[in-house]
């Protein structure tokens, strides 16, 4: 076995035993997620393709960790062409046994905040490598000094302004600028959801004006990069070079870096005109052409289902309200969780509640607790299990008044569910349902309400309503699939602003004749 490999077996159990002494949930909070060490080495041999052959490298890695990238480029890179090794790691728990493993090598490893690094200050004290796994650091755990602090250094460093809900990474990547020779090479291992989400604009203007983008790789979330975090992983390689006006970025997905499923070249005029950047290579996009494309938001408005606050004590079954005494009044028809199969039409009943095996109800109350206490005791008395319980002390709770008071969540006659996997037959995550009911439903679904012009049709035709429900699930699971985000395990998931943002072409077809306005003068009818 080669001397590298060998402490490369070593640093395995060193970073098994580092981790072991951490609780999942700190190490979550931190951001700390080791490479593994087959993908640190399919990252450095991709790396070794972008460079010139017989360039002498400066390597950085600015969240070093135990040294997965470290390690990786002594087994690929000749040790005559590495020049140079820097690395960074704020935390002594890994930095200390690091340093203590990469003694007898040429790294220069410093433990401290990178984030406070002063840069190199000349083009020869640059690197022209960057290789890094950033701390996954949801921007909640960062302080709102820390944030201030943060964003100031980016807008010096990158000339971007960053969002305050971006991760720690986002920073990191853009904190690096300074830091990059002429035409050095960076690859980042990254959560994917920055391609989607609005904090990620910024980054990706980052990536389209200030470097030249070569190539973003996102691996299948069906197959999970790192054991201890479900996170969907891109690969983003760019050089430290004006972008030219024709440049084509390669997308790639799936498979290896070296043998992707899907590839594809993109122009970056398309790419600034895009607010989700995972549809590529897999969707077929083209530039946009003359006039707007009709989408669901044009026939409905897309609403999240109301949230409770403790489903547990606000949604009771039909028999759980009679043995508690609870008025009927303050009992409204809901829909189950998609957990339980129902079907995909609900039908109702006379009373307008849905034919189910197991019906349930929303407890909805707005009187004052001084009214309920004299004249519903039964209701009151249960209300009073829910505020010893603390369920009243909750976050939605105590913003309410009364506190076991609702959101106001008509019942709509057409529900998608919002979070899903695909599965084995490729269909789509995500399930529509025709509500012939008079129930609402709680925030695991959204409710489609048809906007004033659809809303007369079905009712001057209501044996319509099945024929637009279809059409509703006639969209492809892709345009679905990429207007949401995914995260790793193959979770999908659409918020309410993007599934409305959906094709609407099926929907209309079955319109045709019944809705005279062109879909671009839609929005005149529009409340």
């Amino acid at each position: 076995m080669a001397a590298i490999d060998l402490v490369e077996a070593h640093r395995l159990e060193l970073q098994g035993r580092l981790d072991g002494a951490k609780s999942q949930a700190e190490r979550n909070r931190l951001g700390q997620f080791a490479t593994p060490t087959g993908l640190a080495v399919e990252i450095l041999e991709y790396a070794k393709s972008l460079v010139p052959a017989q360039q002498k490298t400066r390597f950085l890695d600015p969240a070093f960790g135990t040294g997965a990238f470290y390690s990786a480029l002594l087994k690929v890179f000749p040790r005559s062409l590495i020049k140079s090794a820097i690395g960074y790691e704020i935390d002594p728990h890994y930095g200390a046994q690091a340093a203590e493993l990469w003694a007898r090598t040429a790294l220069d490893l410093r433990l401290a905040d990178f984030t406070r690094a002063e840069p190199p200050q000349t083009e020869d004290g640059k690197v022209n490598l960057i290789v890094c796994n950033p701390p996954y650091v949801r921007h909640h755990h960062v302080p709102r000094a820390e944030k201030l602090r943060l964003g100031q250094q980016v807008r010096e460093a990158a000339g971007i302004a960053l969002n305050g809900l971006a991760g720690l990474y986002c920073y990191f990547l853009c904190l690096c600028h300074p830091w990059l020779a002429r035409k050095a090479v960076a690859g980042w291992l990254m959560p994917s959801e920055f391609m989607d989400v609005n904090y990620g604009q910024a980054v990706k203007q980052y990536l389209l004006e200030r470097v030249t983008l070569l190539r973003i790789h996102r691996f299948d979330p069906n197959q999970v990069q790192f054991d201890d975090a479900l996170v969907s992983s891109a690969v983003v390689w760019f050089r430290n070079e004006t972008p030219a006006p024709d440049h084509l970025v390669e997308f790639t997905y799936g498979g290896t870096l070296a043998e992707p499923e899907v590839c594809g070249r993109i122009e970056t005029a398309l790419l600034q005109g895009r607010s989700k950047w995972t549809r590529f290579p897999l969707a077929r996009d083209r530039a946009p052409a003359q006039g707007r494309r009709p989408t669901l938001a044009d026939l409905f408005t897309v609403k999240r289902g109301l949230a409770t606050g403790a489903n547990e004590f606000f949604i009771l079954g039909e028999q759980q309200g009679a043995d508690n005494g609870i008025p009927r009044d303050f009992l409204k028809p809901i829909l189950p969780s998609p957990r339980h199969p129902t079907g995909d039409v609900i039908e109702a009943d006379k009373r307008g509640h849905p034919v189910l095996d197991r019906p349930q109800f929303l407890l909805s109350c707005n009187l004052p607790e001084s009214e309920v206490k004299v004249k519903y005791p039964s209701l009151w008395k249960y209300l009073e299990r829910g505020r010893e319980s603390g369920i009243a002390e909750g976050y939605l709770c105590r913003n309410r008044s009364p506190w076991y008071s609702q959101e106001d969540r008509p019942p709509s006659p057409f529900v998608c569910t919002y979070m899903g996997r695909q599965g084995k037959h490729k269909r789509s995550p995500f399930r529509f349902i025709l509500n012939r009911s008079q129930a609402t439903a709680a925030n695991v679904y959204l409710m489609l309400y048809p906007k004033p012009l659809l809303a007369k049709v079905l009712r001057d035709h209501p044996e319509l309503g099945e024929a637009v429900w279809r059409a509703l699930k006639r969209i492809s699971a892709q345009s679905l699939m990429a207007e949401g985000r995914v995260y790793g395990g193959g979770l999908h998931k659409v918020e309410p602003k993007e599934l409305a943002n959906a094709p609407a072409d099926a929907v209309l077809a079955v319109l045709k004749g019944f809705v005279k306005t062109p879909p671009e003068q839609m929005t005149l009818f529009h409340p």
